[in-house]
């Protein structure tokens, strides 16, 4: 039997592969990880934690002008962008430095260095130029942004990860983009009190969401004052004075500090020597897997976003766990990607589960659609005028509820909740069973009893 010098070499330390090399050195599995930039991926570093943090802070000026209903008098807010920034940093560094503590306390060792497959069982460590082998290779290597190309002047311009790094913030800001990552930041910068503009290719914002969603979505942001320009794309980029001139497709042209690409994300393949151990890509640039994450090599297999499945930390950590049941337990077990519940940070906030009507009425034909929007409790004495949206799709053949679709205050927390129902299969009338909570925006998903559509 051939010895190698690890059973599992996972390449990337992010949510995926940390659990993953975790939960191998813990059955007794000779493990370690390579990671050639700081431990903990995409999410902790540049991604769903410190965006979160972000959206925090640009919630509190909507707070301070909606105090004065309830009676409160704020006569002065100041704020520093500097100290926020370092805060968020320093607990980027937390976490991460939680992350490489729990990897070395299950036995794995960390490798600080970028790993290359050089045939199926061998990995080239390029900065000591050691190779090792292993009987399994793990890739977990995430995403990578993508930035424009073909526009003069591109250069100029910005993406999520230098945005947690600016120095000062803009005082206008031109964000290209329509999706999670695009609506997020726009909502950072416009809380923050930069003058947001949004630019987007498609017709509308959010594609792929539901027509009812992304539409009461732009509909708010507008009202809170974020423009948004649909069917318009940046063609140049100038420089002028201390900042920028963006120019359209649609002849406009926009001043900003800042020009921000938010237009997705790409697999984290190059590089890494995948076709030297006989690794397909899928036409995307994806590394193709099977339903257990292994690729077209016995001996490697691919979890997380690196794969295109459904690119989502929580999802990335499921296909690691289910890596390690059918590898190292003898237990199958293939990751579910069906009704995973998301959540889009923007203001309003969106949350999400399930199939949404056009794609019911596709898979499902008929289908049963229930509809509520309503100014939340919380805005009354305010005087805001945003709306929250509630919408369930429940399929006609037998009345299972197989989408739920949120936008408006703590609807990735409802959503969360709201997805153990729709995993579980249960029908309109076992929703309808269920005792509202009161006064509660959530009753709603209990209350609604006349069809819309």
């Amino acid at each position: 039997m051939t010895q190698y010098d690890y059973d599992l070499f996972t390449i990337g330390a992010g949510s995926g592969g940390t659990r993953a090399s975790r939960l191998a050195a813990q059955l007794g599995a000779r493990v370690a990880v390579a990671e050639e930039d700081r431990i903990g991926g995409t999410c902790v570093i540049r991604g769903c934690i410190p965006k979160k943090l972000l959206v925090y802070a640009s919630e509190y000026s909507g707070h301070f002008k909606d105090a004065a209903g309830y009676g409160w008098t704020v006569e002065w807010a100041r704020f520093d962008w500097g100290r926020l920034r370092d805060n968020v940093q320093a607990e980027v560094s937390r976490l991460s430095a939680i992350y490489e503590t729990n990897i070395g306390l299950s036995g794995a060792e960390i490798i600080p260095d970028r790993a290359e497959i050089v045939d199926p069982h061998t990995i080239r460590l390029v900065g000591s130029g050691r190779t090792v082998t292993a009987e399994r290779i793990l890739v977990a290597t995430g995403g990578r942004v993508v930035r424009p190309e073909g526009i003069r002047g591109a250069e100029y311009a910005i993406t999520s990860h230098e945005a947690f790094h600016l120095e000062q913030l803009p005082a206008r800001a031109v964000i290209v983009g329509g999706g999670y990552i695009a609506l997020e930041f726009a909502q950072i910068f416009h809380g923050l009190g930069v003058d947001t503009t949004i630019v987007h290719r498609g017709p509308h914002i959010l594609r792929g969401f539901d027509a009812d969603l992304h539409a009461h979505v732009e509909t708010e942001m507008r009202r809170a004052g974020i423009r948004i320009l649909t069917e318009a794309t940046v063609t140049q980029i100038d420089l002028s004075g201390a900042g920028y001139v963006a120019r359209l497709s649609t002849d406009q042209a926009l001043e900003a500090g800042v020009v921000m690409y938010a237009t997705g994300r790409r697999p984290n393949v190059e590089g890494l020597g995948l076709a030297n151990a006989g690794v397909r890509l899928t036409a995307a640039g994806a590394v193709a897997v099977d339903p257990f994450s292994r690729t077209s090599a016995p001996s490697v297999w691919a979890i997380g976003d690196v794969t295109n499945r459904v690119n989502l930390t929580p999802v990335a950590i499921r296909e690691a766990v289910a890596f390690i049941e059918t590898e190292f337990r003898g237990n199958p077990t293939a990751m579910d990607h069906t009704m995973i519940p998301t959540a889009v940070f923007c203001h309003p906030q969106v949350g999400t589960v399930g199939l949404s009507e056009a794609e019911a009425r596709v898979r499902h034909g008929p289908v049963d659609i229930y509809r509520s929007t309503f100014r939340p409790m919380h805005h009354i004495l305010a005087g805001n005028e945003e709306r929250m949206l509630i919408k369930l799709v429940v399929r006609a053949a037998d009345q299972v509820v197989v989408g739920v679709h949120i936008a408006g205050v703590d609807a990735a927390e409802m959503v969360q909740l709201a997805a153990i129902a729709v995993k579980a299969g249960l029908t309109k009338a076992q929703w309808d069973a269920t005792v509202a909570l009161h006064p509660t925006a959530a009753e709603e998903l209990v209350l609604m009893r006349e069809k819309v559509a």
